[in-house]
């Protein structure tokens, strides 16, 4: 799909440009998040037409998110996880746990999309973790995982308390690591189907419609 980007988006393009995306990523991401519109001839004139008043807006969101950065430039977040002797966690950190923690400890509230984590984390220590605030402004913070409060003093004065962490997991952690990555690609290989389904009956209403018509 054929979007016109609403501001900046990081490996995509700036504000203006009329990049191709995949339709999921429009559809669930661009669109409903007001970043882009679809790049129609009636969407390309109204972008010309509005252009300036949709660079003032992107300018004062711009703003607003450095004054929301300002409040976490160089924090380090604590979050208190159960773990095995190995420091791997039981279960993880995610992004909808950042975004949260973020909100009650700075007051600064993010959508979970806006922390950039490749995978959740499930070991404790340090881990380095950016916010992308807005289109133009990321910051990053660190997130200090520990067991309980008076470990994660003793990792933030830079100690480190578990030697060899992903060298040595439990077998149990192991297991469990296994079990949750097979069930996701079942999941996904479901979702997948089932969007397959759903689109092949759109495409059937919409032949019987034109039948009709």
């Amino acid at each position: 799909m054929k979007v016109i980007l609403l501001e900046r988006i990081e490996k995509l393009g700036n504000l203006g440009d009329v990049v191709n995306v995949k339709d999921g990523y429009a559809r669930n991401y661009l669109l409903p998040q007001g970043k882009a519109l679809r790049a129609t001839p009636a969407n390309m004139e109204r972008f010309e037409r509005e252009r300036e008043e949709i660079e003032k807006r992107n300018a004062e969101a711009r703003s607003a998110a450095e004054k929301q950065a300002e409040k976490i430039r160089g924090a380090q977040l604590v979050m208190i996880r159960a773990a095995g002797e190995t420091g791997h966690l039981y279960g993880s950190v995610t992004t909808r746990d950042i975004a949260n923690a973020l909100k009650e400890e700075f007051d600064v509230e993010v959508p979970r999309s806006a922390v950039q984590l490749e995978k959740p984390i499930k070991l404790i220590g340090l881990h380095d973790v950016k916010v992308r605030l807005h289109g133009e402004v990321m910051e990053t913070i660190t997130l200090n995982v520990a067991r309980n409060k008076e470990e994660a003093e003793l990792q933030a004065k830079g100690e480190i308390l578990v030697g060899e962490q992903e060298e040595a997991p439990d077998v149990i952690e192991q297991v469990l690591e296994q079990i949750e990555e097979e069930e996701g690609t079942e999941e996904g290989e479901a979702g997948e189907e089932a969007e397959a389904v759903e689109e092949a009956g759109e495409e059937a209403a919409a032949g019987e419609e034109g039948e009709k018509a």
